[in-house]
């Protein structure tokens, strides 16, 4: 039987460039793909095994993050990492701004959610310990 190891969710953006410009700057991601080339509209960032899929459709095609459709549906992205204590120090030097601090929830996890260009929320985080 074949493993899986990972999952990319794709995301509908407003703006390729604005939507690549969060993920590198401010969530250390890289560009794994953008284009293409003349006038980009689908790009691939990602970080360690971690990827996210992007694209701009058209004008009118606008994102639907999860917590706009249920408030109960609290992320678009869980993003599992076994130290959510340091990557909480990293991204705070960087000036994010988080929409959950580091926290325990009630879920029994451990971690923090921040917001996108977009609108779109990650978790990033584990069981707690």
């Amino acid at each position: 039987m074949s493993n899986l190891s990972y999952i990319s969710p794709f995301f509908i953006v407003s703006s390729i460039k604005d939507a690549v410009s969060f993920y590198v700057n401010q969530l250390g991601f890289g560009v794994r793909y953008i284009g293409p080339e003349n006038d980009p509209f689908f790009a691939i960032v990602g970080r360690d095994s971690v990827s996210i899929m992007l694209k701009a459709i058209a004008d009118d095609i606008k994102p639907v993050p999860n917590h706009t459709r249920h408030e109960w549906a609290r992320w678009d992205a869980y993003i599992f990492t076994e130290d959510a204590d340091t990557l909480f120090e990293e991204y705070s030097s960087t000036g994010i701004i988080f929409r959950q601090p580091l926290r325990d929830d009630d879920d029994g996890l451990r971690g923090f959610e921040v917001t996108d260009a977009d609108g779109y929320v990650l978790f990033f985080g584990s069981p707690s310990p």
